[in-house]
């Protein structure tokens, strides 16, 4: 099974990069996904994770992008609660890229 080393610790996680255990999950952790992908988080990436992680917490989910722009978009308003702008932080696609970092699961609906 594939790892991230953290802190002297193998921290598993699945062939995409998804972690095993949600509990594993610190911040430092998205930092060094995010590196993986030459990826740095912003304030913007962070409003959006942190976001993600309440979401899960409240519905014990990962939402797909459609529920994603969705509910942000009814949280942060139409500017931050549209595709282009999420595309614009997270390019590998927003609920797949946001929910790895997050420490979450791939969203339900993710190919």
């Amino acid at each position: 099974m594939p790892t991230i080393e953290f802190e002297g610790k193998q921290i598993e996680v699945d062939e995409e990069g998804y972690l095993q255990n949600l509990e594993d999950w610190v911040p430092e952790l998205a930092k060094i996904m995010s590196e993986q992908d030459s990826q740095e988080l912003t304030d913007e990436h962070w409003e959006i994770i942190n976001f993600l992680r309440d979401y899960y917490e409240k519905y014990q989910i990962a939402p797909m992008i459609k529920i994603l722009v969705k509910e942000i978009k009814k949280n942060m308003g139409p500017d931050k609660g549209n595709t282009k702008y999420l595309y614009q932080l997270f390019p590998d696609g927003p609920a797949k890229q946001a929910c790895r970092y997050a420490g979450l699961p791939k969203p339900t609906g993710c190919v």
